[in-house]
C-alpha cells in the first residue's frame, strides 16, 4: 500500500480522498493555486505545494506542475479526483514514465473512453446501442448546420473533451445550430484545451441513468447498481438519487452487464460510470463513459456500504476486488443535492463572494435516516470566479425513497449559508414537487417544471398559519429578552398581550395567544386565523438563525432572518416575509404607501459577476428582441445576454476583457 499520495485537484473532492486516505493511514499532499492558498484541502492534507496563477490552464490543468510537486515531496501515487486531468491519458502515462502510480484506470482505457467521439465508435463496434449522431470532426458552423439537418431536430451539440456541462447546447432549429456550435466550441477550448465537438440526435423525454461500475488489474469487473441524474439545468446535474425510481430488476441487469462488457473490453481498471440515456420504453442508449470517480459517487456508497474511493486506492496498489457480482446489495435509497453557488431567483446565474455563514447540518443518524456533507469550503471560504460554483454535495439516506427525500428536505432546511447567493431555496422546493416525489422525472424537468425561471413558492393556508405561529413566537422572546436587558425599566408582570396580527404579503392574519409563558424552552397555544388552537414549542434563543420546534406536532426547521420590525421564513423552499404586530399597530401599517422598485428598463444590468467575452452591438444600432447584447464569462460558463425587446443602444459602459459586478451597467438603452 501507498504511504503518501497526492490529490491533483481542489474543493470538496479533494477533502472527500483526504478523508479516506487518512482513514487508510496514507499521507495525504495537496496542490492549490493563489485563489486556493488558505482553500480546506490545503488545511486538511499533511503538506501542500503551490502550483501557480488562479486561471485552472496555468495551475491545476498543468501536468508538468503536479508531477513536479510529486518528486518535491515523495508521493509514490496521483489521485486526480474529477475534472481537471483526471481523463487526461497523457498526462497518467507521463506519470508512469516517472514512476508515479495514478489512482484510475490505464491511458489505452482512457483514450478508449475518455473521448467522447471514439468512446461512441468503440461502443458501435462492439455493438453497444449508441444514439444515432454524426462521429467525425465538424469544420465549421456551415458544416454543423448540415450535419443538423441530416439528423434531424433537435440535437445536441457537445464537446469531445468535455463534461460537467461546459461545452454543451441544444438546438432546436437552424438558427440555434451556428451559435450552439460557436459557444460549444470556445467553452471547450477554454474550460479543456480542445475544441472538438460533436453533434447527435437529442432524445426527447430522456432519463440520464448511469451504471457505477468497478475493475482490477486481475481480470474481474463488477457493476455497483445506477444512479439516476436526470434533474439537470443546462446540461449540468442537480440532484441524483440510488436507486433509479423507473428501473425494473431486468433493465438493470442488462444495463449493468452492457456496462461490465465494456469496461473489460478496455481492460478497465478502477472506478468508473458508464452513462445511459433511457427513453420512456426503458430503452436505453449508451453516452458515453467517465474514467474517473463521479461527483455523485456519495450515493452509490450510501446504498451499498463500500468506499469507492478506498476502492480506486487497492486496486491501483495491484489489489483483487474484495467482491464478486453476487455480493453486491443495494439496501435503502439515497438521495444527493448539489449546493451550488448560484442565485436561483435570477436564471441560477453565478454568486461570488466570501462565505460570512456556512453551518452545514449535523453528519450522521437522524432517526431512521443517515445524513452526509461532502464539502470543500468552510465559515470564511471565498467563492472565486475561477473555479466550479459548487459548495457542497448533501447526502441523505433512508429506508425508503420518500423518507430518504423527507429527510433531505430537513437537511436543507437546517443548512446555513450566508455571504453569496445560493441554490438552497430550489432545492427545498425540488423536494416538495409532486412530479419528483412521484419519480416522474427527464433531463428536462426544470425547464418544463419552471419555464418562467424559479420564482419563490407561494405558502398555502396551512403555510401561511405555520408561519404566523411560528413569526408572533419569536416576537414573544425577543420581546420578553429586550425587557430583561440590563439598564431598561423593570419588565412587565401583567397579563401577555393576546391578541396580534401577522402581515404575510397583503394578508393580515389574527392570532389569538390563549394560553401559555414566555420561556425557553417556549410552549405556548395559538390560535391562527379563528382556527382551532395550536401548540407552538421550541428552544429558539433570539440571534439563532435556524429555529426547531413543533407546530400542532408537526416537526418544522426553517431559518430566521432579521428585516425591520419582522422576520423572514426560509422552509421548504419558501421564503415568507411575516411582520407580527399588535392589532393597533396594524391597522397603521394598513396605511403606508408602498415604495416602487427603481425602473431599469433601459438598462443592460449585469446579471452575476463575470468577465467580459465579447460585446455584440454598437452605439446607436438599432437590434430585435433575441438578439445577442453581450457574453459574459462566469465560473467557465458563458453566459449570452440578449435582448428582451427591440431596442436602441444609447450608451456602451464597457469593453471585452472588463470584470464586471453583480447589477454593473452594461449599457444603456434610448
Amino acid at each position: 500500500m501507498f504511504k503518501k499520495i497526492l490529490i491533483a485537484n481542489r474543493g470538496e473532492i479533494a477533502c472527500r480522498v483526504i478523508k479516506t486516505a487518512r482513514r487508510m493511514g496514507i499521507a495525504t499532499v495537496a496542490v492549490y493555486s493563489d485563489a486556493d492558498r488558505r482553500a480546506l484541502h490545503v488545511e486538511m492534507a499533511d503538506e501542500a505545494v503551490h502550483i501557480g496563477p488562479a486561471p485552472a490552464a496555468e495551475s491545476y490543468l498543468v501536468a508538468e506542475k503536479i508531477i513536479e510537486a510529486c518528486r518535491a515531496t515523495g508521493a509514490e501515487a496521483v489521485h486526480p479526483g474529477y475534472g481537471f486531468l483526471s481523463e487526461r491519458a497523457s498526462f497518467c502515462e507521463e506519470l508512469e514514465k516517472q514512476g508515479i502510480v495514478f489512482i484510475g484506470p490505464k491511458p489505452k482505457a482512457i483514450r478508449a473512453m475518455g473521448d467522447k467521439i471514439e468512446s461512441k465508435k468503440f461502443a458501435a463496434a462492439a455493438k453497444v446501442s449508441t444514439v444515432p449522431g454524426y462521429l467525425g470532426i465538424i469544420e465549421d458552423g456551415d458544416h454543423a448546420e448540415r450535419i443538423a439537418a441530416e439528423i434531424g431536430y433537435p440535437v445536441m451539440i457537445k464537446a469531445s473533451a468535455g463534461g460537467g456541462g461546459k461545452g454543451m447546447r441544444i438546438a432546436w432549429s437552424k438558427a440555434e445550430v451556428r451559435e450552439g456550435f460557436e459557444r460549444a466550441r470556445s467553452e471547450a477550448k477554454s474550460s479543456f484545451g480542445d475544441d472538438r465537438v460533436f453533434i447527435e440526435k437529442f432524445v426527447v423525454e430522456p432519463r440520464h441513468i448511469e451504471i457505477q461500475v468497478l475493475g482490477d488489474a486481475h481480470g474481474n469487473a463488477i457493476y455497483l447498481g445506477e444512479r439516476e441524474c436526470s434533474i439537470q439545468r443546462r446540461n449540468q446535474k442537480v440532484a441524483e438519487e440510488a436507486p433509479s425510481p423507473f428501473l425494473d430488476e431486468k433493465t438493470r441487469a442488462a444495463m449493468g452487464e452492457q456496462a461490465v462488457a465494456l469496461a473489460k473490453a478496455v481492460d478497465y481498471q478502477s472506478a468508473g460510470t458508464v452513462e445511459f440515456i433511457v427513453d420512456k420504453d426503458r430503452n436505453f442508449y449508451f453516452l458515453e463513459m467517465n474514467t474517473r470517480l463521479q461527483v455523485e459517487h456519495p450515493v452509490t456508497e450510501l446504498v451499498t456500504g463500500l468506499d469507492l474511493v478506498e476502492l480506486m486506492i487497492r486496486v491501483a496498489a495491484g489489489e483483487k476486488l474484495p467482491l464478486r457480482q453476487p455480493d453486491v446489495k443495494l439496501n435503502g435509497w439515497a438521495v444527493e443535492s448539489r449546493l451550488y453557488a448560484e442565485d436561483p431567483y435570477r436564471n441560477f446565474l453565478p454568486s461570488i463572494g466570501r462565505l460570512t455563514r456556512y453551518r452545514p447540518p449535523a453528519e450522521g443518524r437522524h432517526g431512521g435516516a443517515t445524513v452526509r456533507n461532502d464539502t470543500g469550503v468552510t465559515e470564511g471560504s471565498e467563492i472565486s470566479m475561477y473555479y466550479d460554483p459548487m459548495l457542497a454535495k448533501l447526502c441523505t439516506w433512508a429506508p425508503t425513497r420518500l423518507e430518504a427525500i423527507d429527510a433531505m428536505s430537513d437537511a436543507l432546511d437546517g443548512f446555513v449559508v450566508g455571504g453569496i447567493e445560493h441554490n438552497i431555496p430550489f432545492l427545498s422546493a425540488l423536494m416538495q414537487h409532486p412530479r419528483w416525489r412521484e419519480g416522474r422525472l427527464s433531463t428536462g424537468f426544470i425547464a418544463e417544471e419552471y419555464p418562467e425561471g424559479f420564482h419563490p413558492r407561494e405558502p398555502d393556508e396551512e403555510e401561511k398559519a405555520i408561519v404566523a405561529a411560528i413569526a408572533v413566537a419569536v416576537e414573544l422572546i425577543r420581546r420578553d429578552r429586550l425587557d430583561r436587558l440590563p439598564g431598561r425599566l423593570a419588565p412587565h408582570s401583567g397579563k401577555l398581550k393576546s391578541d396580534w396580527s401577522v402581515r404575510i404579503g397583503d394578508d393580515y392574519l389574527p392570532v389569538e395567544l390563549t394560553s401559555g409563558s414566555i420561556s425557553v424552552p417556549l410552549r405556548i397555544e395559538l390560535a391562527v386565523a379563528g382556527g382551532k388552537p395550536v401548540t407552538v414549542a421550541s428552544d429558539w434563543r433570539p440571534g439563532e438563525i435556524v429555529w426547531r420546534g413543533t407546530v400542532s406536532e408537526r416537526k418544522v426547521t426553517a431559518q430566521l432572518y432579521d428585516i425591520l420590525n419582522g422576520v423572514r421564513v426560509a422552509w421548504r423552499g419558501l421564503a415568507v416575509t411575516a411582520r407580527a404586530m399588535l392589532p393597533a399597530t396594524a391597522e397603521l401599517d394598513r396605511l403606508m404607501p408602498v415604495k416602487a422598485p427603481p425602473d431599469t428598463s433601459k438598462l443592460l444590468l449585469c446579471p452575476m459577476p463575470g468577465l467580459v467575452v465579447s460585446v455584440a452591438v454598437s452605439e446607436g444600432q438599432e437590434i430585435k428582441a433575441g438578439e445577442t447584447l453581450a457574453i459574459v464569462e462566469a465560473m467557465k460558463m458563458e453566459n449570452v445576454l440578449r435582448a428582451e425587446r427591440d431596442l436602441t443602444v444609447s450608451k456602451i459602459n464597457v469593453r471585452k476583457g472588463d470584470s464586471l459586478a453583480v447589477d454593473a451597467v452594461i449599457m444603456e438603452f434610448a
